[in-house]
């Protein structure tokens, strides 16, 4: 049998000194090949460790060609070097990754839901089952039966065998790899799970400390199931309640009215929105009617309104005053908005006059119709804008 490389040998081992055998650049990114490693490479739906060669930066690990490549984020170092992995990163994947063989055996077992593939993402993993419909009742059930082998503290453990001792046992796969030899790696759940993997794991399901379903999605005919586990899930639960704090605060009640609270409020900023925009309106048309009652060509600025305000307010006007123009502006300091609107009888180019203003107040824009609008970077320049838009018209 070959002799496997150290993270297999040994998971928990978190540094290693060992020889540079081999360095290159792939793309962009240098690399190094090393006698032994304790970095996982990418694989089997686990992502790849990081870590540090003689303190320089492995940023990825992948196996190309047979060989293991660590990335490295500067000049590759040579020789003798020592390999340090970050652990909190590989912990966490192990116990993710053994969290999903263990939901994977239960479902199989409980439920012959057949895992069809598995993802360890940076904040949730998730696996996808062959059930068209996970029931809740069912979920709970599984969540329940998971934990209870995490109490358990089975022994998880790793092993290589021929290709003949393996098609003698019970091995739950998806199938090797075509063109696969030599020998394949079982990672045993004792008493629950026999399954080929090359990924690292807990010891015991002890170590994967507790597993929580997150719900269910369809997915490619089945369904994708979604999980946490063991520390990440102590993280998230510790976001959740500092957030919690802040929500109590800000809602000024307990934990079980914050729903219904924030229910009702939200129904308050709708109604107020509503009137808001009701109020707009109101202003826009009396704001139209002012400008069609002063003269035929006229302009005014608001500070702190918006685009659609002002398309309202030129919609209003050209329907007001057939031959009418108007420079309207919105905007605090020298950024904002600008919209020029011209009736159908007032007998102007609008596009030529509206690129002539847009270029005064050093921005862009376009229109169709009766409308040309834009932005604007030079609005203190509206009253030389108005004053080609009145020598136009």
């Amino acid at each position: 049998m070959i002799t496997p490389p150290a993270y297999e040998r040994d998971p928990f081992l978190r540094v290693l000194d060992t020889e540079v055998v081999e360095s290159g650049r792939e793309g962009t990114r240098d690399f190094v090949v090393l006698a032994d490693t304790i970095l996982y490479p990418e694989g089997g739906g686990q992502p790849s460790d990081l870590g540090w060669i003689a303190t320089v930066s492995v940023e990825d690990v992948r196996t190309v060609k047979g060989q293991i490549r660590h990335y490295v984020a500067a000049a590759p170092p040579a020789g003798r070097v020592r390999v340090e992995l970050d652990w909190s990163r590989r912990f966490d994947h192990m116990q993710q990754h053994t969290g999903q063989h263990l939901l994977t055996a239960v479902a199989q077992e409980r439920f012959t839901w057949h895992t069809t593939a598995f993802h360890l993402g940076a904040q949730l993993s998730d696996i996808e089952l062959d059930a068209a419909v996970i029931p809740l009742k069912q979920l709970a059930e599984l969540e329940e039966a998971v934990a209870a082998e995490i109490r358990a503290a089975r022994p998880v453990r790793s092993r290589r065998v021929s290709p003949e001792e393996f098609a003698a046992l019970p091995v739950r796969t998806r199938g090797l790899p075509e063109g696969y030899t030599g020998d394949i790696r079982l990672v045993e759940i004792v008493g629950i799970d026999l399954n080929t993997c090359g990924g690292t794991h807990v010891g015991s399901t002890a170590e994967i400390e507790t597993l929580k379903l997150l719900g269910t999605e369809p997915m490619r005919g089945g369904s994708r199931l979604r999980f946490i586990a063991g520390g990440r899930l102590r993280r998230r639960l510790g976001g959740h309640e500092d957030r919690n704090v802040e929500l109590r605060r800000l809602l000024g009640g307990p934990d079980e009215e914050m729903v219904p609270m924030l229910s009702a409020k939200l129904d308050q900023l709708k109604e107020t929105s509503r009137r808001i925009r009701s109020l707009e309106e109101e202003l826009a048309v009396e704001a139209a009617r002012s400008l069609a009652a002063r003269e035929r060509i006229g302009a005014a600025h608001w500070p702190q309104r918006d685009p659609a305000f002002l398309q309202r307010v030129a919609r209003e006007l050209i329907a007001l005053a057939p031959d009418g123009m108007a420079l309207l502006t919105a905007g605090e300091g020298d950024t904002g908005h600008f919209v020029i609107c011209a009736g159908e009888q007032a007998g102007v180019d609008l596009v030529k006059i509206g690129r002539a203003v847009a270029e005064i107040l050093a921005g862009r824009g376009g229109g169709a119709g009766r409308i040309f609008q834009g932005k604007a970077s030079a609005l203190s320049r509206r009253d030389e804008a108005f004053a080609f838009l009145r020598r136009s018209g």
